[in-house]
């Protein structure tokens, strides 16, 4: 929204300038983007008179003027232009001087004449004209010379550049910034005259009729008449006013119209009479692929739900969108009706996009502005006919008001606001902000009753009566406190709780989650290659399955797990990340005991993974949980794995999982061709090792060590029994361990691999010597030696 400062100030006395109230502004809640100066741009452009002018010895076209601009000496500047005479004033740009167009002044000759500067016309000013301007602009006659031009002509007019949010419409308007203006330097504000005589007696209703047949989609339409209407052009202040604020003069009715929607913030239209044939207005939806030619000249299909202002069946307009071409104001209209009506803000916005036009009058009512804003500016618009003599006014106005809004009350404890803004606030100083923005409010004990105006649609509920308190009070004013909050009580018991953080955890570990029956086939078991004694196969049988499909209760996952990456795989799914929380069945001895009901976490993996993102997977799982105390180790009985790739995963001396690659053999009877790797983990117990309260430990104060270890072992040794004999004999100096190279080739013999750790020392008291290192250090290599078997390389 730009708002020219020249016309706030019409309103509000201001004593501050444009950028200081700008400031002003956004700390009150009014975004502003930029201050806009519109003579910026010109520089060194003064007032002069034309002394003389003299013939160009060597050019016909060119003559050579003297020029008195307020010093001793004359200016010569030679000049093509043909429209002056001795003793005009013109603007006159001297050497240096720089123009809108981004031209720079510079002396010159001109055909062997010496030209030290350039007049101007309106065009090279920067100065909109409604018809094209040929030749220099011509000065009054009682202009001083020597003076800066943008004084002269208010070339130094700023316009201020508004940001305005969806929920304020009522700022989409010069009294709207005006009042917040007024509000935010706690000075007064004048609206603009509303007062209007009727110069001609009658009534409106032999001129006009109106009928709402959608008001749902138009909730009130007013309708004036005005005849006698004398069309011209715009008096000077009008037009400046509008060009100011980004809208092009017309002609006095239609300038009218688009001045009250600039003022104001309600859209107007003006029909011509003629045009309206069977002299009534329906509001109504236009037919299904109707069409319609607009004031752009632009053809457009229409749907059913876009309403439309209409001379009974034919269209004459797009309801707050824009104007039939065929009922514009002309050069010869004599009769006009004004149309100042309140249409619904959704379908408006909604009809403005499918037909890719927004307007002025479309970007205003798409916000919802309140209805009575439309008697407001129809005032306003007959007081503007009267000033400009534009033409003579009819008695009477059509005023259909479907579904009046009542005036909003609320109520709010004032000292509930002290404590939401942290402030202390006085009752009387929260009514002085808000009665500066037409909040009317009364005290009474602790409560504030507030009235909220019309135009203020955005104020409903307490909390915005203490942001409006806050804004005028001023944010840079209130204190920074400690949000207040009450902790809702925990309606979710330890183990939900625990289940969602192994959600979560699976989650941004990449893993996408699944679900599948508790109830399987018995061949599942043999596909995973389960012996005939397994206890796996020891399952509970229903009495009524849907088939054998679904006959026994799983003892297991991984069939479950396999058959979802299989049905992956056969989707052509170059890789998948899957894990479930589900359940397993283990029958008790005695058959008429309900079976141990078991929850597991299952894991599977194929297509550019390894064992390794399996484990790592596993042990993000655990560090979440707080599992502290957990060891993998080697497991190469299960027939379910690769006999080489597989780990149990132990809790203290607890079996509470395993995880590793699935054997070949079960990947080809699930049809997959691709390693697949699985994991399954016994919620129950995991849940027994977690501790979800998390402790701070403080960066440490004194310095790491870090050393190399490289040793050469059999290959039968684990890595995990190298880094626990490490851990152990480091004990509370080792802070950290880590595997960075495995390496088999020439140079180590057959039966052998070269393992190398980085260790890291710290000590938390104090700064650790070489000679305390080397202790722990040897110390590690004696006891890998001796256990492992270990050498140094």
């Amino acid at each position: 929204m730009k708002v020219p400062y020249k016309w706030l100030k019409d309103y509000v006395q201001i004593d501050i300038d444009a950028k200081e109230l700008a400031d002003r502004l956004t700390l009150s809640g009014s975004k502003v983007e930029e201050v806009i100066s519109a003579g910026d741009e010109i520089t060194n452009v003064v007032t002069g008179k034309i002394e003389s002018i003299a013939p160009h010895p060597d050019a016909d076209k060119l003559v050579i003027c003297q020029l008195n601009v307020g010093e001793k000496e004359l200016v010569q500047i030679v000049t093509g232009a043909n429209n002056m005479v001795e003793g005009d004033i013109v603007p006159v740009a001297l050497h240096g001087a720089s123009l809108p167009n981004g031209m720079k002044i510079k002396k010159g000759k001109l055909r062997g004449i010496v030209s030290n500067g350039m007049m101007c016309s309106e065009e090279e000013l920067g100065i909109p004209t409604e018809e094209p301007v040929h030749g220099l602009m011509i000065l009054p006659k009682d202009t001083p010379m020597g003076k800066d031009i943008k004084g002269v002509l208010g070339l130094n007019n700023e316009v201020i550049d508004f940001e305005i949010t969806s929920n304020r419409p009522d700022c989409l308007s010069v009294i709207g910034i005006a009042r917040e203006t007024a509000a935010t330097l706690g000075i007064h504000y004048s609206m603009p005259n509303t007062h209007y005589e009727t110069s001609l007696k009658g009534n409106i209703q032999d001129e006009i009729q109106v009928e709402i047949l959608d008001k749902e989609k138009c909730n009130r339409y007013m309708a004036r008449a005005i005849k006698n209407v004398k069309i011209a052009p715009s008096p000077e202040w009008m037009q400046e006013r509008l060009l100011a604020a980004g809208v092009r003069p017309i002609n006095n009715i239609v300038d009218i119209t688009n001045f009250v929607m600039i003022e104001l913030g309600q859209p107007m239209h003006a029909f011509d009479k003629r045009e309206i044939n069977s002299g009534k207005i329906v509001v109504d939806t236009a037919k299904e692929g109707e069409k319609f030619t607009t004031l752009d000249e632009v053809e457009r299909q229409l749907n059913s739900d876009m309403l439309c202002i209409k001379d009974s069946d034919k269209i004459i307009g797009l309801a707050g969108i824009m104007g039939g071409l065929d009922s514009e104001i002309k050069e010869d209209t004599t009769e006009v009706i004004f149309e100042s009506a309140n249409f619904n803000g959704i379908n408006i916005r909604v009809n403005s996009k499918k037909l890719g036009l927004r307007t002025e009058s479309s970007s205003r009512f798409e916000k919802e502005i309140h209805a009575d804003l439309a008697e407001i500016a129809m005032d306003r618009a007959c007081s503007l006919v009267e000033e400009l003599q534009a033409g003579d006014i009819v008695e009477g106005t059509i005023d259909i008001y479907t579904n009046p809004v009542p005036a909003k009350e609320i109520s709010v404890q004032w000292p509930w606001v002290n404590e939401f803004l942290g402030t202390a606030l006085s009752a009387e100083e929260m009514k002085e902000y808000l009665d500066r923005l037409e909040l009317k409010t009364e005290i009474q004990k602790d409560i504030l009753l507030i009235k909220v105006p019309s135009f203020r649609i955005d104020v409903n509920i307490k909390q915005d009566i203490a942001e409006e308190i806050a804004r005028i009070y001023g944010y840079n004013n209130i204190p920074i406190t400690i949000t207040k909050t009450v902790a809702e009580k925990e309606t979710k018991n330890l183990k939900q709780r625990t289940d969602d953080l192994v959600i979560s955890t699976m989650i941004s570990s990449g893993l996408y989650q699944s679900i599948s029956y508790s109830f399987v086939s018995p061949k599942t078991l043999d596909k995973i290659n389960a012996p005939e004694d397994s206890y796996l196969r020891n399952n509970i049988k229903i009495k009524n399955p849907l088939g054998e499909d679904f006959s026994i209760m799983r003892t297991t996952t991984i069939p479950s797990m396999m058959e979802s990456l299989s049905r992956n795989y056969s989707r052509n799914i170059e890789s998948t990340r899957l894990f479930e929380i589900g359940k397993i069945y283990l029958p008790k001895e005695r058959e008429d005991v309900l079976p141990n009901e078991k929850n597991v976490l299952c894991v599977g993996l194929y297509g550019r993974v390894d064992y390794y993102h399996l484990k790592g997977i596993i042990e993000n799982l655990l560090d979440s949980l707080g599992v502290n105390n957990f060891t993998f180790k080697r497991q190469s009985s299960n027939t379910a794995f690769h006999p080489g790739k597989t780990a149990d995963l132990y809790c203290g001396k607890n079996l509470i999982g395993l995880l590793g690659e699935v054997h070949p053999d079960v990947c080809d009877k699930y049809e997959i061709e691709l390693p697949c790797y699985v994991a399954e983990i016994d919620l129950d117990e995991l849940y027994n090792f977690s501790n979800l309260k998390k402790s701070y430990k403080p960066l440490p104060k004194y310095p790491a060590v870090t050393r190399d270890l490289a040793l050469i072992v059999d290959d039968a040794v684990l890595v995990q029994d190298i880094e626990d004999t490490i851990g152990k004999q480091g004990g509370n100096l080792v802070e950290s361990i880590k595997l960075f190279d495995v390496y088999k080739g020439k140079q180590i013999p057959d039966g052998k691999k070269s393992i190398a750790y980085s260790i890291v020392y710290r000590a938390e008291n104090r700064t650790l010597t070489d000679n305390d290192i080397n202790k722990v250090h040897d110390k590690i290599v004696r006891s890998l030696e001796y256990k492992l078997g270990a050498q140094l390389r």
